[in-house]
């Protein structure tokens, strides 16, 4: 360890690795250079947004047999959203990163570049969704995006400063994760490693949630409510962790990342959309208390509709509810992906799922409080696959591809978890659920097949063609509830 006074206030500020080249100073966030000889003040860099992530400077962990503490952190900003990325400490000395964005983790190491770097793609003719060679294995591009570091703590193993500009790309083959970093010029840097759950690190000295709760002041770290900027409605929200909010009211589009709420966009007042559950309703599921924080109204290109419900618990993290005109779905991100080579099956291990819809979905209304930032008439290419009642789902844009997993909900059970919380009259009654197509189509050819008797014996044939209609009416609405509709 090395022990440097910081230039600007004098106090002791320790290099603990010693690849680490800068370091921010945390009594007045000067950012200091070391070099040979010297140590140099390079500016101020601005704090970071005291978020809702449980790591902090100083939490320590294991992967695969390899120890590890986090003492540094950048913080950076895309359009979209903010994602951490915290530095590591190993005692092999090899760089090392673990990527926290809205609670999805991954921890990743520098790789030894190849001889030759020409193979690997240019940023700028990089896609989402599709196959990449790199260090001889096939990946999938997931994610490409221009990013601005907004704050920073501890050391760094390079030089970084408010404004600069992070140029990454995230590649995945189940759970294997792949980073190339094309920041600075020449070939990109490569970091390997894995997705992960924060709970299979054996993570010690991990914030607690009351230090959580209380951090920062003007971040509480907890669902609270906010006075809308444009219009005064009060609108909950995570601080720190959804860093948009739509108001339910004016329909403004509202930055909560800084230290003062701003209006992005001004929205027009519009007419109250009424779902079966409301913004803040609460419900206990497995054991975890959840609380709705945003809600979406979706639209496909055929014109169905559908509402999405994001719930957000302190100790279980995201959660979506999806409510269909054939019943409800509960849905999470996936941590590991499945393979998928843009054909008619994925999987996840031995476990296929078959293509069942392709369809743009577009956001028809939103409100509440978000992990991204969510406009109206935002679109989205999605693949749904089906394996029995489980489903798929990828969610495609220019910048990247994301995956859910759902598996259906009764409706007896959404009224366990929310009770009271389901207004009446809001929404579709959970008891009048519409018949779906399948049901539709499937009955319209039996009436016609058991027609054609009819034209030749009305008399003898019309007893056995009602008992035929009345046997195949609840089997269809039984095939077309487990069959289910598109979204």
């Amino acid at each position: 360890m090395q022990n440097v006074s910081c230039p600007s206030c004098g106090a002791q500020v320790a290099f603990r690795s010693h690849a680490s080249v800068m370091a921010v100073c945390e009594f007045c966030k000067t950012t200091i250079l070391k070099d040979a000889d010297s140590v140099k003040d390079i500016g101020r860099m601005s704090d970071v947004l005291q978020d809702y992530s449980p790591i902090q400077i100083g939490t320590s962990g294991v992967q695969d047999g390899r120890a590890f503490t986090v003492i540094g952190r950048i913080q950076l900003r895309y359009p979209a959203g903010i994602w951490n990325e915290w530095y590591l400490y190993t005692e092999d000395g090899r760089e090392s990163w673990l990527s926290d964005a809205s609670g999805l983790y991954t921890l990743t190491t520098a790789q030894t570049p190849p001889a030759d770097s020409t193979g690997l793609p240019e940023f700028t003719a990089l896609t989402p969704a599709h196959a990449y060679v790199i260090a001889a294995e096939q990946y999938v591009a997931s994610d490409i995006r221009t990013a601005d570091c907004i704050g920073g703590q501890g050391e760094l193993p390079f030089s970084v400063h408010q404004g600069w500009q992070a140029r990454v790309a995230d590649f995945r083959r189940g759970s294997k994760f792949v980073t190339l970093d094309y920041s600075d010029a020449g070939p990109p840097k490569i970091y390997a490693g894995v997705a992960v759950a924060l709970d299979q690190l054996n993570c010690q000295l991990l914030r607690e949630d009351d230090v959580i709760q209380a951090s920062a002041g003007k971040f509480d770290g907890k669902v609270a409510p906010l006075n809308c900027p444009s219009c005064g409605t009060s609108v909950s929200y995570v601080p720190g962790l959804t860093t948009h909010l739509l108001c339910p009211s004016c329909h403004a589009e509202v930055d909560t990342s800084g230290v003062v709420a701003q209006v992005l966009a001004a929205g027009e007042r519009v007419k109250a959309v009424s779902t079966t559950l409301e913004l803040g309703a609460r419900g206990a599921i497995a054991g975890k208390q959840y609380e709705i924080i945003g809600l979406m109204l979706r639209r496909d290109d055929e014109g169905s509709k559908w509402t999405e419900y994001l719930l957000h618990s302190e100790r279980a993290g995201f959660l979506w509810l999806v409510e269909t005109e054939d019943g409800w779905s509960r849905s999470q991100a996936r941590e590991d992906w499945p393979v998928w080579d843009l054909g008619d099956t994925a999987a996840i291990g031995n476990r296929a799922f078959r293509k069942l819809y392709e369809y743009d979905a577009e956001v028809v209304f939103a409100a509440g409080a978000f992990n991204w930032k969510v406009v109206t008439g935002d679109k989205v290419k999605v693949v749904e696959f089906e394996n029995r009642q489980d489903r798929l789902a990828a969610e495609m844009t220019a910048e990247e591809i994301t995956w859910s997993f759902s598996s259906p909900v009764p409706d007896d059970q959404i009224k366990a978890w929310f009770g009271a919380s389901i207004k009446p009259g809001n929404g579709k009654p959970l008891e009048k659920r519409k018949l779906g197509a399948t049901a539709k189509v499937f009955i319209w050819i039996i009436l016609i097949l058991n027609a054609i008797p009819m034209l030749f014996s009305f008399k003898t044939s019309w007893l056995f063609t009602a008992l035929g209609l009345a046997a195949v009416y609840l089997p269809a609405k039984f095939i077309d509830t487990f069959g289910g509709d598109k979204k």
